[in-house]
């Protein structure tokens, strides 16, 4: 039986330049991040998650773009594989926005809360555990590594939001990829300049990022956005 890559030495995994290598200390990441989260309330929770979506939709919109198509072509079952991880990927973008509407004060804001750290522990055992190992024994180390320099530059233009309605595969995550992109790292320069800002220029920040967020909306409703391979949406 494959071996997790959690369980791996960098070597084994193809050297630090490999897509396991970064994929795993995305992961560690993560979960530093989720143990940080765990009891925080109010400002300081949403703090720490803005780091991990900011951490978790780069990673997973790479993931999508660059590493799940090689799944396919190389595992016979590849098909079946990445589309259990993507619908983990699609309750993510739900739960995280779902999140962005509820008052702290909200009782269902627990419980999504919760889900979401579920969900994200659950994706990264389905990847370390079952999908790199097998992936790891259908390709040669050059071609980890060739997958973790494309992986990592797709990482640096992914968007860093939720976008559920996006399409989780080729053609409609590739066309939105870009401008959800744009519209994500501008606004999240807006916010974290409104946190900084003396209060009387606070709403107009926060003016101007409502205005990003309602453009990325239509981004979202394009309807190339939302096909998936074969003609078909993978979005929920």
């Amino acid at each position: 039986m494959s071996r997790s890559i959690a369980d791996q030495t960098v070597e084994e995994l193809g050297g630090p330049g490999s897509v396991l290598t970064r994929q795993r200390a995305d992961h560690e990441q993560l979960d530093r991040l989720l143990h940080e989260l765990d009891g925080t309330t109010g400002t300081a929770q949403e703090r720490v998650l803005r780091r991990i979506d900011r951490l978790v939709f780069s990673h997973a919109f790479a993931e999508e773009t660059v590493l799940w198509p090689v799944v396919r072509r190389v595992l016979p079952d590849g098909d079946a594989l990445t589309r259990q991880v993507e619908e983990e990927h699609q309750e993510v973008n739900e739960l995280v926005g779902e999140l962005e509407t509820l008052p702290h004060e909200d009782p269902r804001r627990a419980a999504a809360l919760s889900r979401l750290v579920q969900v994200l522990r659950e994706d990264v055992r389905d990847e370390e555990d079952e999908m790199f190992p097998r992936m790891q024994a259908a390709v040669d180390v050059e071609e980890l590594r060739r997958l973790g320099r494309r992986w990592q530059l797709m990482r640096l233009v992914s968007p860093t939001r939720p976008h559920p309605t996006v399409s989780r595969r080729p053609p409609g995550n590739a066309l939105s990829g870009l401008p959800l992109s744009v519209l994500d790292r501008t606004r999240d320069l807006v916010d974290a300049g409104v946190q900084h800002a003396p209060a009387r220029v606070a709403p107009a920040g926060q003016v101007v990022s409502r205005g990003l967020a309602t453009v990325a909306g239509w981004v979202e409703r394009v309807p190339a956005a939302r096909r998936g391979d074969g003609g078909q949406s993978t979005s929920r």
